[in-house]
């Protein structure tokens, strides 16, 4: 893990290339987001599927054709600044590369979706223990039979992140996320997981498998790995993606987030 708290500091040694792993718990105090970058015919129908699917595509920044730079969010240059990408040919993965310089193109949007990385902050400081970090692990996120509203070519089924609580910690966990929509806010599902179309919580889709305790419980949040599901069904020609659980770091602060 890399322990920075300064999201400048963090960027800078993500673009030099010197860190390429997760980014839960990198400075925790600021905002972390899901990244898509799509050919401009494609980012307007991709900005409304977020719109109308809010939970697991809470937009909060969003760039100009060919421009790889956020203001909005900080010094940003999102064709260096994430650890890892994921790109996308006609909906196939087809590479993972450290830095997206060689994929730009001046017809290349960006959107920023929140992530629950931004929500954790609080529950640590209420006291709520989270596993993945405890032990320095990517959040495991799963496919769900839970169907997103449809936009043009964009439609799929929603993907979760899931952190194992214990029933008090729970309670208090939607009373906390519920303050901060613009990072997926409340839990979408609590419980039994079967209920929302996945078999095993010991082999997720994405992130590493969790280790559940006699008292706790899953719970799941809507996920901003939701996209790839969406682009994968919508084939456009290039999309660009972080890899799940390496994210971009902001320099906007949780606490603006939050509604009170």
């Amino acid at each position: 893990m890399m322990r920075i708290d300064d999201p400048r500091e963090a960027r800078a040694i993500i673009r030099r290339g010197e860190y390429a792993g997760h980014t839960a718990a990198v400075a925790r105090d600021f905002v972390q987001g899901n990244l898509c970058i799509l050919p401009r015919d494609y980012a307007m129908e991709f900005a409304a599927f977020c719109q109308r699917n809010p939970k697991p595509c809470p937009v909060i920044g969003m760039g100009t054709p060919g421009d790889p730079k956020l203001p909005g969010l900080g010094d940003i240059d999102v064709r260096t600044d994430v650890p890892r990408y994921c790109v996308f040919r006609d909906g196939e993965l087809v590479d993972e590369p450290s830095d997206i310089m060689g994929y730009w193109a001046e017809d290349l949007v960006t959107t920023v979706l929140g992530c629950s990385f931004s929500f954790e902050l609080p529950l640590l400081a209420e006291g709520i223990m989270l596993q993945h970090i405890e032990r320095d692990t990517v959040v495991p996120m799963y496919h769900t039979s839970i169907a997103c509203t449809p936009s043009g070519r964009f439609s799929g089924n929603m993907v979760v992140s899931m952190r194992p609580l214990s029933p008090a910690d729970a309670i208090r966990a939607i009373q906390i996320t519920s303050r901060f929509p613009g990072v997926h806010g409340a839990p979408v599902h609590i419980g039994r997981p079967d209920l929302i179309g996945i078999a095993d919580l010991m082999k997720p889709d994405f992130g590493d498998p969790p280790a559940i305790g006699n008292d706790q419980i899953p719970v799941f949040w809507g996920c901003g790995v939701t996209p790839q599901v969406a682009v994968k069904k919508a084939r456009p020609p290039i999309c660009i993606t972080h890899k799940p659980g390496s994210m971009l770091i902001t320099s906007i602060k949780n606490a603006d987030l939050a509604s009170f």
